[in-house]
């Protein structure tokens, strides 16, 4: 039993007052031990939501979670580990297609994902909605994989920041997951663990993300790269773009498929795959594969045009027990097809001006794809495909969208909801860039 005292901590943050890294590490190590139950560790973070945390004690909340675990080592195992993480988006399939170009590049990707927060999906709950696909690793059978295929994709374990794995799911149940200092602490703790050599980071801004303005996702990625920084981890942060959904599918399952025809050559010139490319240039770049990112660009489309990259995924979902079938052909699932569709209203005539992104991935939540509690059940093929984006010309009465779900009484909601995510006009609306920044240890450049 722990010595500690959390109400005594939750009232100091409650009321303003800094806490000592001491402090922070006991809180940690407690409710690690299970020693804090969920109810007052909600209380501490909602209390450091409110009123933040100090650079001093965010460190100490990222190295009280980093060592709440096993930091692993793999100096043993050869090339230069780079990895990528997303702070989160409606749509954000990236790490599904990125990865293994990255890995068919000849850069080893170790990759420990989480689960969806709030209205974002979660790269282990897309992973998970292929059959059979296991996430769930020994430390020893990931470093075999990652010699062998030179990528694997799994979940934290009891070894790996366990302490995050915690209050990851906590923070998604209980409203405080927009927190810079707790995003920030979650992300590198898990990212450090793994043994990375180098990290990219995809930095959200807009209404689909956390960070809903410039000045929070500029904040963000300033604290990130800081932190990896500090830790001897090259660190590069892109800031992207999330205020219309990333792609045409949200959802578990919709969004493997959009993935898989992503890495058969198909959407090359969407904001999607702008985004993959530009963070693939930068992991080969640190990767030592090509001497900078915009090589690294023409690597990664080659790894596509060439079809390793497809091979690459096909090696990771049978390494991990998934059904490559699945892969080969994703229309041979019984339950992903769409049960109703989402019409254009009367009035829709010329085209789509604008789609939200944060109303999309609360729909999608609605459908079955993401959590209301920390125990709720994910549909795996839960979610909306065929979404038409800004600049698609529309007609009323076309289908802007559709809806896959399990649970018949969330059909009419969603299909109000999303038609009311959208507007129209008659003219094409400008084609915004969805790479808003670069930043690393230099500061920010193009």
């Amino acid at each position: 039993m722990s010595n500690v005292n959390p109400v005594r901590l939750i009232a100091e943050k409650r009321d303003g007052h800094a806490l000592a890294p001491s402090a922070i590490e006991a809180l940690i190590d407690a409710y690690t031990a299970g020693d804090v139950p969920d109810y007052q560790m909600s209380a501490f973070l909602m209390a450091a939501f409110l009123n933040g945390l100090s650079d001093g004690e965010a460190t100490a909340l990222t190295d009280a979670m980093l060592h709440s675990g096993t930091v692993l080592d793999l100096s043993g195992l050869p090339g230069t580990k780079v990895d990528k993480h997303s702070t989160g988006g409606v749509g954000d399939k990236v790490s599904l297609i990125l990865a293994p170009i990255v890995a068919a590049c000849g850069v080893p990707v170790p990759m420990i994902s989480g689960r969806g927060l709030g209205h974002t999906g979660g790269t282990l709950d897309k992973l998970e909605s292929i059959p059979g696909f296991q996430t769930d690793r020994s430390i020893d059978a990931y470093k075999a994989q990652l010699e062998d295929i030179g990528l694997v994709l799994i979940g934290q374990t009891d070894d790996i920041a366990p302490a995050d794995g915690k209050l990851y799911a906590l923070r998604d149940v209980t409203a405080t997951v927009e927190s810079i200092p707790l995003i920030a602490a979650s992300i590198m703790s898990k990212k450090l663990a793994e043994g990375i050599d180098a990290l990219v980071l995809d930095v959200k801004c807009g209404r689909g993300a956390f960070m809903k303005t410039d000045a929070e996702a500029r904040r963000l990625a300033e604290t990130l790269v800081a932190i990896g920084t500090e830790h001897d981890v090259p660190t590069v942060a892109l800031m992207t773009d999330m205020s219309v959904p990333l792609g045409r599918a949200v959802g578990n399952w919709p969004e493997v498929e959009e993935s898989i025809e992503c890495l058969h050559g198909e959407h090359a010139d969407t904001a999607l795959m702008q985004v993959v490319t530009a963070l693939a240039g930068e992991m080969l770049a640190l990767g030592g594969a090509t001497d900078s990112p915009a090589a690294g660009r023409e690597r990664a489309q080659q790894a596509i045009d060439d079809g390793s990259a497809l091979e690459t995924l096909r090696a990771l979902v049978e390494a991990q027990d998934g059904d490559v079938g699945a892969i080969d052909d994703p229309t041979s699932r019984a339950d992903r097809d769409s049960v109703a569709t989402v019409t254009a209203p009367d009035d829709a005539e010329g085209y789509v001006a604008d789609l939200d992104a944060l109303a999309v991935g609360h729909a999608a939540v609605d459908l079955g794809a993401g959590r209301r509690t920390k125990e709720d059940d994910v549909d795996p093929t839960a979610g909306l495909s065929a979404l038409k984006k800004p600049g698609d010309s529309v007609h009323p009465g076309d289908v802007l969208a559709r809806i896959h779900t399990a649970d018949p009484d969330q059909v009419a909601p969603v299909q109000q909801a999303v038609q009311d995510a959208y507007a129209f006009s008659a003219e094409p609306p400008a084609s915004p860039t969805p790479l808003l920044g670069r930043y690393t240890a230099e500061g920010w450049g193009p």
